[in-house]
C-alpha cells in the first residue's frame, strides 16, 4: 500500500477543511475565485491576441487589419469580437462574484464566530504566505493581522489584561517567530507526525524559567514591512508586561529570521526601548542569503516572458506574494528590491545589514547529509552537494550567514554556528538535537 502524499504542518486534507471554515472564509474564498476566473479569462484573452499577432505578422497590414477586427486591438477592443466575449465572461463574473460577496457577507455579519481550529489556522497561513499581500490590498477577510499570541489566542497589549493572561509570567520573555506558510501553532507539531511533543517553548519555560510567546503574521507581506510592525508590537510588549523585563529573547524560524533582523533595524532606526533588553537571537534555517525556490520561480517567469507567446503565462508565476520573492537574496531592508519589477531578474545588490551589535546571535543550519558527509572538503562532490541542498529548502552557506564575497558574510562567531545532519527544514522546529543546542546557547 501506497503512503500518502506528505503535506504541511497541520494542513487538514481538502476533504476534512469545510467543516473548519467560518463564514468569513466563505467570503475570503468567494472573493478569491472571482478574481481568480477574472484572471484566467484576461490570461486566455492576451494568450489568444498573441497568437493572433503573430500567425497575422508575415501579412503586414492585412494582417493587423484582422487583428484589430478578430481581437479587438489598437484602442477598439470594446468593438473587437474577441473583446466582445472576453468582456462579456469578465462582466458576468463580476455581477455574479459581488451577489456571492453581498450573501456570504451578511450571514457572517449575522453569525457569532466560532473557535478557530489548528487546521482552519493551517490554512489561512498557507493562503496568506503565497497571496497574502493581495489578500491585504483587497481587504480579503483571509488577510491576518499580525499579533502576538498564547495558546493560539492573541494577547492584549495592557499590563492589567496581560497580566491575567500570563499569571505566571517571569521577567524571562521568549518570543518565537515562525516561517513562510506558517503559523504560530505549528511550533507545537503535527498531530500526525511522530516528532509531535518536542515543543521547544514549553521546555524552555520549565527547565530555564522562560515564558513563551510566539508572533502571528501575514508572511505574504514585505519582510521590511512584517519587521516594522513586528518592532512595535515588541515595545508595546514590554511596556505591558506584568513584571519587569529582565531580557528577551527570539527564537526564529525560516523567514521569521529575516523578519526579526528587520525588526532590529526598525527599532535601532526608531530609537525604541525593547532592543536593549535583547539578549539572545537565534535562527533556525534562516535563508540569509536568499533560498534557490524562489531563484528558479524568478528563472521560470524571465523565460517565459521573453517569448510573445508564452509571455502571459509568466504572470501565473506572478501570482507569488512580496513575501516570497524577498526571500530571492534575502531581502530585509526597506530598500532592498526596490527600484524595478519584483519579478525581473537581476543580481543581488543589497547593501549589508549588519546582525544587532550586542546581543548574541546564533546561527543553526541544516542537510539532508548524512552525519558522515565531509562538509569542508571542496572536492567532495557529496559535500557540495550537502551543502547546496542544505535543508532541502534552504543551503547551509545561506543560513549560516556565509557569501562568496566576504564583506556579505555576517559576522556569527564559529562557537555561534551548528549544523544539523539528517534534517529537514520542517524537522527543525521539533528535533531533540536541535533543541539541545539551543538549550545550550540560552544557558
Amino acid at each position: 500500500m501506497s503512503s500518502p502524499p506528505p503535506r504541511w504542518p497541520g494542513f487538514p486534507p481538502l476533504s476534512d477543511l469545510r467543516s473548519h471554515l467560518h463564514p468569513s472564509d466563505l467570503q475570503g474564498l468567494a472573493q478569491l475565485a472571482t478574481r481568480g476566473t477574472l484572471g484566467i479569462t484576461g490570461l486566455a484573452e492576451k494568450v489568444q491576441g498573441n497568437v493572433y499577432k503573430t500567425v497575422a505578422a508575415p501579412f503586414g497590414a492585412a494582417g493587423r487589419a484582422f487583428v484589430d477586427r478578430a481581437a479587438g486591438a489598437s484602442g477598439v477592443k470594446k468593438n473587437g469580437i474577441t473583446g466582445l466575449v472576453y468582456g462579456s465572461v469578465k462582466g458576468i463574473t463580476r455581477l455574479a462574484g459581488g451577489a456571492v460577496d453581498s450573501v456570504f457577507s451578511q450571514v457572517a455579519s449575522r453569525t457569532p464566530v466560532p473557535a478557530s481550529s489548528p487546521q482552519r489556522e493551517a490554512m489561512l497561513a498557507v493562503l496568506g504566505g503565497v497571496l497574502g499581500d493581495q489578500l491585504q490590498d483587497s481587504s480579503n477577510p483571509l488577510a491576518i493581522t499580525m499579533s502576538l499570541r498564547h495558546q493560539g489566542q492573541s494577547l492584549p497589549l495592557d499590563k492589567a489584561a496581560l497580566a491575567q493572561h500570563l499569571p505566571q509570567a517571569t521577567g524571562k520573555i521568549l518570543v518565537l517567530v515562525h516561517g513562510l506558510c506558517m503559523n504560530d501553532l505549528q511550533w507545537r507539531g503535527d498531530e500526525a507526525s511522530p516528532e509531535s511533543g518536542h515543543d521547544y517553548a514549553d521546555r524552555l519555560a520549565r527547565e530555564l524559567g522562560y515564558t513563551p510567546v510566539y508572533l502571528h503574521y501575514n508572511t505574504g507581506l514585505r519582510t521590511s514591512v512584517n519587521g516594522g510592525q513586528f518592532a512595535a508590537l515588541l515595545e508595546s510588549l514590554l511596556k505591558a508586561w506584568p513584571v519587569q523585563p529582565e531580557m528577551l529573547s527570539l527564537l526564529t524560524h525560516s523567514m521569521g529570521g529575516l523578519v526579526a533582523r528587520a525588526a532590529c533595524h526598525s527599532a535601532a532606526a526608531g530609537g525604541q526601548q525593547w532592543l536593549g533588553h535583547l539578549k539572545h537571537l537565534i535562527f533556525l534555517g534562516t535563508p540569509h542569503h536568499g533560498a534557490p525556490l524562489e531563484k528558479v520561480g524568478n528563472w521560470v517567469d524571465t523565460v517565459l516572458g521573453s517569448n510573445p507567446m508564452t509571455r502571459p503565462f509568466a504572470k501565473i508565476g506572478q501570482i507569488r506574494s512580496a513575501g516570497i520573492t524577498d526571500l530571492r537574496y534575502g531581502h530585509v531592508l526597506p530598500e532592498h528590491g526596490q527600484g524595478g519589477d519584483r519579478f525581473e531578474a537581476g543580481p543581488d545588490t543589497r547593501p549589508l545589514l549588519a546582525l544587532p551589535a550586542g546581543v548574541a546571535c546564533f546561527a543553526l543550519a541544516a542537510t539532508l547529509a548524512a552525519a558522515s558527509t565531509d562538509l569542508s572538503g571542496p572536492a567532495q562532490l557529496n559535500g557540495k552537494l550537502a551543502q547546496t541542498l542544505g535543508d532541502g529548502l534552504v543551503p547551509l552557506s545561506s543560513a549560516l550567514g556565509q557569501h562568496a564575497e566576504a564583506g556579505r558574510t555576517l559576522d556569527f562567531a564559529p562557537d555561534a554556528q551548528w549544523i544539523a545532519f539528517e534534517t529537514g527544514h520542517i524537522a527543525l522546529l521539533h528535533s531533540p538535537a536541535v533543541y539541545a543546542q539551543i538549550r545550550r546557547w540560552l544557558a
